[in-house]
């Protein structure tokens, strides 16, 4: 999630339908106490080749839409998009990145690699084939290094809503990114008092609650801390890292898929020029759709909306 809020959060923080045939997918052989493909329906974890625990949720029938979430987040930021797109006839997975919410909390694996290997061994799993696969904010990057190094044979569409490609801090080569001083500001007040940063985000420049005649939700607020904080605390700790310092830019390269973007011009936390319009520009078919005076948790603030957009491009 988080990056680009720069200086306007470090102001405030105490301390600082599908019609195409699936493309054929190798299957891996099954043995005799392999799950069945229902009963693979009714599980509520799979576990990873490290011995991680990946809990997920799979919700209705049709065209398979899966989708990775923010940080410090869980699956659960995605309800009303599950709600909705489960109720008119698709398939909806979501799961709970590893060390966030009721997954396993490892020591290891907290980057962008092991989140797209931990979202491929759960494709595989449940064998998903001509999936729209779409991400948040984190999970934007998650999907991006997804197909960067898993390739698109399940993918048929793609979607990044409010994400952090293709890079979030300042390098040489990314003049225009946020100075690294704002993320090691997070962590400074990640580490001195992670429940009180957490509040601060949500209920500041998040949901842009800090705007002039803004109306705070408390439920919002309080639902965002509550998802933050079920999290591991090194691991959500080690993903600032890894949402701000990745480069996806070689993997925004590699979609060949259609592509659907979405991005609100008043995200404080992921600026829409250095992320959502840079997406568009380096993925040949995409769709750019700017939320005006949007913040970045649409998923929340412009769920309505949200949802017609995302059903619309899955039923395309």
């Amino acid at each position: 999630m988080l990056g680009g809020v720069a200086l306007a959060v470090a102001a405030q923080l105490p301390l600082a339908a599908c019609s195409r045939s699936p493309a054929p997918v190798a299957a891996a052989p099954d043995s005799p106490l392999d799950p069945t493909p229902a009963e693979r329906r009714t599980m509520s974890t799979i576990t990873t080749r490290d011995g991680t625990q990946i809990y997920y949720k799979d919700w209705g029938s049709g065209p398979v839409v899966v989708l990775a979430h923010g940080w410090p987040l869980t699956a659960d930021s995605w309800e009303s998009q599950m709600f909705h797109l489960a109720a008119n006839g698709c398939r909806v997975i979501a799961h709970d990145r590893r060390g966030h919410g009721r997954s396993s909390q490892p020591s290891e694996g907290n980057h962008m690699d092991q989140y797209a290997d931990d979202l491929a061994e759960l494709l595989d799993h449940l064998d998903v084939r001509d999936a729209t696969v779409i991400g948040f904010s984190t999970g934007g990057g998650e999907v991006a290094r997804y197909i960067g190094r898993h390739g698109t044979a399940r993918v048929k569409k793609a979607g990044l809503i409010s994400a952090v490609p293709p890079l979030m801090v300042k390098t040489e080569a990314n003049p225009q990114g946020v100075p690294l001083e704002v993320f090691d500001g997070f962590r400074k007040a990640f580490l001195a008092d992670r429940s009180q940063f957490f509040r601060d985000v949500a209920s500041g420049p998040f949901f842009g609650y800090n705007r002039p005649g803004a109306t705070p939700s408390q439920g919002v607020i309080d639902f965002w801390w509550l998802q933050g904080m079920a999290g591991g605390h090194r691991n959500t700790y080690e993903c600032i890292k890894a949402f701000s310092e990745t480069d996806f830019t070689a993997d925004l390269a590699k979609f060949d898929v259609p592509t659907l973007i979405i991005h609100g011009d008043d995200d404080q936390v992921v600026p829409i020029d250095r992320a959502g319009r840079a997406s568009a520009a380096l993925i040949g078919n995409s769709t750019l759709i700017v939320y005006e005076g949007a913040p970045h948790g649409i998923t929340d603030t412009h769920k309505d909306r949200l949802n017609a957009d995302l059903l619309r491009f899955v039923q395309a």
